[in-house]
């Protein structure tokens, strides 16, 4: 698998809805996993929410989405973060450290409940970055 760059969209309570619609405008395989499912939010309101979504068109374009945890700020228009995924750790690891030097961590570098190793931050231009290098086969 190559390293992919997409467009990671925050919503607030209707990714499944905004993501579904996605699917019948882009066509193609929508996948959908819940807070509940990887036990990632403690809060019973959020069990149901979108922890995170892909959708891949037929002609392999990527957009990926998710639910904002009530725990943190939702803001209309700054909901949209820039996604690196794939196998190769060192060249994923090696974007991470450039991308959170002076960057706000929002979530550590480190293995996540679903066997990836995964990070966010925030570089020093403002921009959301998610890390993520896939360990398991896809």
């Amino acid at each position: 698998m190559t390293t992919r760059l997409n467009p990671y969209l925050g919503f607030r309570d209707n990714a499944r809805e905004a993501m579904e619609f996605y699917q019948t405008v882009l066509g193609g395989d929508l996948t959908i996993t819940t807070f509940g499912e990887f036990n990632a939010s403690e809060d019973p309101a959020e069990q149901d929410k979108v922890m995170h979504s892909q959708l891949i068109s037929p002609t392999g374009l990527t957009l990926m989405g998710s639910d904002t945890p009530n725990s943190m700020e939702y803001n209309p228009g700054d909901n949209i973060s820039v996604s690196l995924s794939g196998e190769d750790e060192p060249e994923l690891r090696g974007y991470w450290e450039k991308l959170s030097d002076g960057a706000n961590v929002t979530a550590p570098f480190e293995k996540a409940p679903w066997g990836d190793v995964f990070g966010m931050c925030v570089d020093r231009f403002g921009v959301n970055w998610l890390v993520n290098v896939t360990t398991t086969p896809a």
